[in-house]
């Protein structure tokens, strides 16, 4: 182990996702749902990650936010050089990347004083004691008063159960040769083995079980940095509620805003507990353990200031939201933690409607008269559960507009041009939200294909084949690879024309195309009338 990894896995890469939490956007909004002033709608603010990673996350939310001043570090070298380069190609001046350990971070060069936001997604958990403690010394004195901190982390009592079998990979793995995918994989085949063995804690334990069938197909590259680091602690919310204290910051909420609704996962009798503790750390605590919660991400403010009734609703009524899928009628369900919910009650019907046809402020919906007779209480219900459930998004002001799309069309064609290659990078820069949307590898082929000038799904299916043929990669259908041109052609243009009718006019509406903005709109009429 290099002594500069602190324990940390840093033989494996890790991986490119985008985190949806941490769009100032969503931390704004879910600010908002608990009453309490927020730095997200400046002109300008500054934002810090702390352990970035590939460092993908910070380069979307800046190219998305060309005015929010985005600065980011990671320990390994790897990492940062490879964030630096997404930059770069993608033309995105207002992210600035470092590598440095959380020790040697405040010193750097051209760091700003003080932040508006300091972000840190799982850190906490994967780090030393010594590191936590960095972490929140860090925060204590380079965070501003009013300024937020999101920080997500593994919790207790979720993963108690867990813990042995963890350690038994690790353990296993320490003791393995060779590289750390192939220690990776023995650790899990060695569970397995103990598993057949009729060993009481998997009989015990059938969760654990599951757990390790899903573990044999996850990426190594994640399991390497979820479990096989030497540090990995899930805490009990009291004691990260206590660290942060110490650096004066209070629980704000949960980042996400169903988190933010417990009335749609939990019963009546756990309602009325929750309702009867006034301690807000102690009514987090019970929670975890009635949801047997495993992971958390949470917002906490340095000096919250609440808004006053005018101030909140105010500001709901300035906030954009836009659709993030496609919609045409009918109940808006979905399964969370276990359960399948809805809003049954509410007519979200003409609200949908409305957002089909491009983004709406909360003050726009209401003068339409789309909410009918609702109470004003579940409006706002209403709008976080649609957020929650991912059929609408918060959105920026329409002020500035002309500017993101620039960016983020020179960013998304950086990264769509990456396609052609890989599919490692599968989320675009909106304009529109300041975040991430989800677009996959073929998507993006497609869109390469669109800003080429072909004009129909046919089109984009032979550019996307004409990609993949030369690489030796085939397309699978129900399990199978497929070996002839024409197999994977048909294949490829049924996903295209599915894009035309289903993904285009969203990605569109969230400002997501490879096109100047001039040609833009003509080519969503060709390809519309193609589907």
């Amino acid at each position: 182990m290099n002594d500069w990894t602190s324990g940390y896995v840093a033989e494996i890469g890790y991986t490119y996702d985008f985190f949806h939490a941490m769009t100032p956007t969503r931390m704004g909004l879910a600010a908002l749902s608990k009453g309490v002033q927020h730095p997200f709608g400046r002109e300008t603010f500054s934002y810090c990650e702390l352990g970035c990673g590939q460092g993908f996350t910070a380069n979307v939310i800046a190219a998305a936010n060309p005015h929010i001043d985005v600065h980011a570090m990671d320990f390994n070298p790897a990492h940062i050089a490879e964030a630096r380069a997404l930059a770069e190609q993608g033309g995105v001046q207002n992210v600035h990347f470092y590598e440095r350990s959380f020790a040697d971070f405040a010193g750097s060069p051209g760091l700003p004083s003080e932040f508006d936001v300091i972000a840190l997604h799982g850190i906490l958990s994967w780090v030393s004691r010594d590191n936590q403690r960095l972490v929140y010394d860090f925060i204590a004195k380079h965070l501003k008063p009013g300024g937020v901190v999101y920080a997500s982390f593994n919790t207790q009592p979720g993963w108690a159960a867990a813990m042995p079998m963890r350690r038994i990979l690790t353990d296993h793995a320490e003791r393995g040769t060779g590289p750390l995918e192939k220690r990776i994989d023995d650790a899990i085949a060695f569970a397995e083995t103990l598993r057949k063995s009729g060993a009481d804690f998997f009989a015990n334990n059938p969760d654990q079980v599951t757990r390790l069938t899903k573990m044999r197909a996850m990426p190594r590259n994640y399991l390497a940095h979820e479990f096989f680091n030497k540090d990995w602690t899930p805490f009990h919310f009291a004691d990260v509620a206590a660290d942060m204290g110490q650096a004066k910051l209070d629980y704000l909420g949960a980042a996400n805003l169903l988190d933010q609704m417990d009335e749609l996962c939990m019963s009546k009798a756990q309602l009325e507990i929750l309702d009867n503790e006034c301690d807000q750390v102690r009514r987090e605590s019970l929670r975890d353990v009635m949801l047997n919660e495993q992971f958390r991400a949470d917002l906490f403010v340095k000096g919250g200031v609440p808004f006053t009734e005018r101030g909140a609703v105010g500001a709901w009524f300035a906030t954009p939201f836009a659709l993030a899928r496609r919609y045409s009628t009918g109940p808006v369900k979905m399964t969370w933690r276990g359960l399948e919910v809805d809003m049954a009650g509410l007519d979200y019907d003409p609200v949908l409607q409305k957002l089909s046809e491009g983004p709406a402020t909360v003050r726009d919906l209401l003068a339409q008269g789309l909410f009918g007779a609702m109470q004003w209480a579940d409006i706002t219900r209403m709008m976080k559960y649609l957020v929650g459930a991912g059929f609408i998004v918060p959105c920026l002001p329409l002020d500035g507009i002309a500017e993101r799309s620039e960016g983020c069309r020179q960013f998304n064609l950086a990264v769509c041009k990456q396609s052609e290659e890989t599919q490692k990078l599968s989320f675009l820069a909106s304009p529109v939200t300041g975040g991430g949307v989800a677009v996959d590898r073929m998507e993006q082929l497609f869109l390469l294909a669109r800003s080429e000038g072909h004009e129909t799904p046919e089109s984009w299916a032979l550019f996307a084949w004409q990609i993949l043929a030369p690489q030796g990669q085939r397309l699978e259908q129900d399990g199978k690879v497929l070996e002839t041109a024409e197999e994977n052609i048909a294949v490829l243009q049924v996903r295209a024309q599915s894009f035309a009718a289903r993904r285009v006019r969203i990605l569109e509406q969230l400002g997501i195309s490879l096109q100047p903005i001039a040609t833009a709109q003509e080519a969503s009429v060709a390809s519309s009338a193609a589907a």
